[in-house]
Parts: C-alpha cells; structure tokens; sequence
C-alpha cells in the first residue's frame, strides 16, 4: 500500500532550513521542493519518462519565485501530457524548437551577424523595416510555414499605398533572412527567392542634384545663407570630402589623422561595412579648425547644437538647404552627384571616382589593392575638386 503524502504549505516550505546534505519536501504525485545547502529551494517534477521507463527529474523552477500554486499547476501540465503517452521533457524540447522557428527569431538570429557588415544606421533601417511590415503579420509564424503567398499578401496593402521602394526592399531582407536560415539548417529550400517579382518594380528616382555649372551659386548662397555656423561647416565638409550625409554627420575628431592628412572613417559607420580613407584637402583641413572653434570639447567633429556630445543629425544639412531655397532641386546626398558629375567631366579616372565614393568593388583582392595604388592618384583629384569648389565661388562672385 502506497504511502500518503502530506500537501505543502506555504509555511512549510518558508521554514524548511538548509541542512548538509540536500534533502526533499514531496507535495505528492511526483512534485518535490528540494532543500540545498545553501538554502535555495527548487521545484523539481519526478516521473517515468515512457520510452525507458527510467525515473528522472525535470526542474520547474526556483520557490518562492515558482509559487506552490504554480508548481502544482505545472505538475497536473506535465502529468496530463504522461497520461497521453507523451514525454514532459520532450514537449519542452519541441515547444522550444518551434519557438528557435519563428519568424522573428529567425530574423533575430540573422540580424546578430548581418549588423556586423552594415553601418549602424543602415542597420536601424534594415531592422526597422522588417520590425513595421513584417513581424506585425507573420512574425509568429514558423519560418518552415512561411510561404510566397503569406509574404504577398501581408506587403500588399503596403503595395498599394504605392511603397513599392519600401516593398522592395524588405522582400530582398526576408530573402537574406531565408538564405540565412537554409545555409544554418533550419529549412531546405528559400522559397521567397522570386517574390519580390509578383510586385510591380518601383520608378528609378534620382536623388535631387545641381549641374556642375550651378556649383558657384550654391557656394555664395550658402554663404550668405542664415544657417548655424557648423551646419554650413558640415555641408562644406560633405562637399569637399564625397562622403554620404550620415557619414558625414557623425565624424569623429580621433578618425582624423592630422600626420597623414587622412579621415579614417570605421567600418562601423559606413554603408557596406568596410572602412573607407579620405584624403583631406588644405580646404578640408581649414574646415577642420573653423570647427575645432565650436566643438566645446565635443568627441564629435559636427555635434548637436544643444546634446554635446551627439552628433548633429543626418538630416540637419537637408534642413538647411530646403530654408536656403533649394527644396526639390537638391538634397545633401545629391553633393556626391555633383561631385562625381563633375569629376567624370572633366576626365578623372572612374576607378578612383568610385573610390573615393566609398562604392565598393566586390573583388576584394582587387578592392585591397586598388586602395594602395589609387591613394595618391585620390589625393590628387580630391585637391583639384577643392580647389575647383573655391574657383567656381570666386568666379560667381566676380560676375556677381
């Protein structure tokens, strides 16, 4: 005849104190508390796992933060699943590989070595999409289970909004997201290869920019415009140095390199994650110091005007352009178009235009070795742009 158990009480397992060895408490039908040395309670669930017909024990938890109730309720969960022949530890098993499935760990998983190749602001944007126009929708679903339809029709509405920019891209995510989950074993094949074809392909739209001839104009307009000093510093800075708005934004005075006359910009901040060089002008370097006399100690080149030791935003340049009468006619990311309009005009090599433009050969044997030998040839055309940016200013201000 089986020995009755007596049930647990709250003050029971409150004053049960630590002795040598561990000890148990039993609640009866498998559920114990077990007493350790050091005073920690655990909840422990014993049973006969069905296919070895071995006793083992699964933990439920830590007691007073598993209260009795809860370890009670836990142990008629698992005592259900024996009666219909079914392991507890192996249905934890499986809840927890369904969960590892799910869409949006999937992603989570993918993005840990995605951020690693992308600036941080390319990769805010990346998970920022996928966070508004996917996992709303389907993030709970079984990345096994995710099919073309269900992608399409949860884009659609967004299709239709006219977003076909936005649904283009986040269709090339989830197919990075589903080439990431093949080659880690999670599915067998991607299926969403091809769907970003069962939308219509956005419109080619170029970012707003000014002919080479109009180069004079927007220096006298910008100096003359009623903007912050180092707002037009910043937009001077992004002339002269071809690099993207962000980029730009978050210089750094430990990037410059005032031996080499060099700007060291970190993989960490540049688009395709590699780190880029740029050769600084006599007119860049003078940019420089004009800053140094508003910096205030900043760790940053261009900082915020009232969070110090922030950078400006991205935006901040576009903002000034739009109060200085450029709005539609261009934006601060059409400054590398001038740039390259008007280097590629006047004969400068492609491949050091491309350089400097951090546009990144996919070679990457190719890629080290024109960085070593376009780096002079770079410094070369860098000082003919700033000196070209000064003579286009004193040439509109002589007809002017």
């Amino acid at each position: 005849m089986s020995r009755l158990v007596k049930p647990l009480t709250d003050l029971t397992l409150k004053n049960a104190k630590p002795k040598d060895k561990e000890y148990n408490l039993s609640d009866g039908y498998g559920l114990q508390c077990r007493i350790k040395p050091t005073g920690t309670k655990v909840w422990l669930f014993n049973y006969k796992r069905p296919s070895t017909h071995k006793r083992t024990n699964l933990s439920i938890g830590r007691y007073p933060i598993v209260a009795l109730k809860d370890a009670r309720n836990k142990r008629d969960e698992y005592l259900s699943l024996l009666a219909k022949g079914i392991d507890p530890l192996d249905h934890i098993n499986q809840e927890a590989n369904k969960q590892s499935l799910l869409l949006e760990n999937v992603i989570a998983q993918w993005f840990e070595i995605k951020k690693h190749n992308v600036s941080n602001e390319h990769g805010i944007d990346i998970l920022r999409s996928l966070e508004l126009h996917v996992l709303p929708k389907i993030g709970n679903t079984p990345i096994d289970q995710i099919t073309p339809m269900i992608v399409i029709n949860s884009l659609r509405p967004l299709a239709e909004k006219g977003s076909l920019e936005t649904v283009k891209r986040v269709c090339q995510r989830l197919n990075e997201v589903m080439t990431f989950a093949v080659n880690v074993g999670l599915i067998e094949f991607n299926l969403l290869a091809g769907v970003r074809h069962a939308f219509r392909s956005p419109k080619a739209t170029h970012m707003p920019t000014l002919k080479p001839e109009q180069l004079g104009q927007l220096m006298v307009d910008l100096m003359n415009a009623n903007i912050r000093r180092i707002t037009r510093l910043l937009i001077e800075w992004q002339l002269h140095t071809m690099v993207r708005p962000s980029e730009a934004a978050g210089a750094k005075w430990n990037e410059i390199n005032w031996e080499e006359m060099l700007w060291i910009v970190p993989p960490n901040r540049m688009k395709k994650g590699l780190e880029h060089i740029v050769p600084l002008t006599p007119q860049a370097l003078r940019i420089l110091n004009e800053a140094k006399k508003c910096s205030d100690g900043s760790p940053y080149i261009f900082p915020a005007d009232r969070k110090r030791n922030e950078p400006v935003n991205p935006q901040t340049a576009n903002m000034a352009l739009k109060r200085m009468g450029y709005e539609g006619k261009l934006v601060a990311h059409g400054l590398r178009a001038l740039a390259s309009t008007t280097l590629n005009e006047e004969g400068w090599h492609p491949d050091i235009i491309e350089a400097a433009l951090a546009h990144v050969d996919k070679n990457s044997v190719r890629r080290a070795y024109n960085r070593a030998k376009y780096i002079e040839r770079r410094t070369e055309m860098m000082c003919w742009w700033s000196k070209h940016i000064d003579q286009s200013l004193s040439r509109c201000l002589t007809n002017n």
